[in-house]
């Protein structure tokens, strides 16, 4: 083995694959239902344990709900 740094990217869990892609959904029609917090929870929540990367994911919707970017619908 040599001590130069390996070019592979860690790859996501696929929970964190769909994490990402339901931030993505939610940010991009501007608007946070219920049923889509519960399936970002429940996805969030589905390894037991939250790391920095789905930590992050989250806090862009938090971010957009305190600048008023992100409206809560149905609730």
């Amino acid at each position: 083995m040599s001590d130069r740094p390996s070019i592979y990217i860690s790859v996501d869990s696929q929970s964190e694959i769909a994490i990402k892609k339901i931030v993505d959904k939610i940010i991009s029609s501007g608007k946070l239902s219920r049923q889509d917090h519960t399936l970002l929870l429940s996805q969030a929540f589905a390894d037991g344990l939250i790391n920095d990367r789905v930590r992050r994911q989250v806090n862009r919707i938090l971010d957009q709900i305190q600048t008023g970017q992100l409206k809560l619908i149905d609730w």
